[in-house]
């Protein structure tokens, strides 16, 4: 092999590596109000190192739903959103922990294993509509709390931040 056909072969193989790793991912631009932005250690990025999210490109992202009661409504909710471990994926995190914080700059951390198939998500619908700020919108971290007994702890109370307009993933 000629070493110019060498050197293709490398180059093609690190930009194949680089595209399967999302080392080179970018993420469409929101079209309307910013909801969420995410920032710290991800590799898909819209707006310089984060990544941010209007309600339709979250709504794109295998949108979910959680039936669940909670503690601060009366009665099953219908919870609509995306699987937090499935946003976290789109974005390259596999490890850390999230610090998610709300409108008011109320903060939590969230540890990335929480983020699992049928585990929490950020819903921006209940029961078919958007959630205004005051009913703890436009975004909420829910858990399926009735799901297991371990989502309904202080602990995993205490992660379901609403009004939620912030994540940063740190390690």
């Amino acid at each position: 092999m000629t070493s110019f056909l060498k050197h293709l072969t490398v180059a093609a193989a690190l930009a194949c590596a680089l595209a399967s790793s999302g080392l080179a991912d970018t993420l469409a631009q929101p079209q309307d109000t910013v909801v969420l932005t995410v920032s710290g250690d991800i590799t898909a990025t819209n707006s310089g190192e984060t990544a941010q999210f209007d309600i339709e490109m979250l709504s794109q992202i295998d949108p979910t739903t959680i039936e669940t009661t909670t503690i601060w409504t009366d009665g099953p909710q219908v919870f609509e959103g995306v699987a937090l471990n499935t946003l976290l994926t789109q974005l390259g995190v596999t490890t850390g922990t999230i610090v998610a914080t709300a409108i008011n700059d109320y903060s939590v951390e969230i540890p990335v294993s929480d983020a699992v198939a049928g585990g929490p998500m950020i819903a921006y619908k209940m029961n078919g509509a958007t959630m205004s700020v005051r009913d703890k919108g436009p975004l909420w971290i829910v858990y399926p709390y009735d799901s297991r007994a371990d989502y309904r702890t202080e602990v995993v109370y205490s992660r379901s931040i609403w009004q939620l307009d912030r994540l940063a993933v740190v390690q």
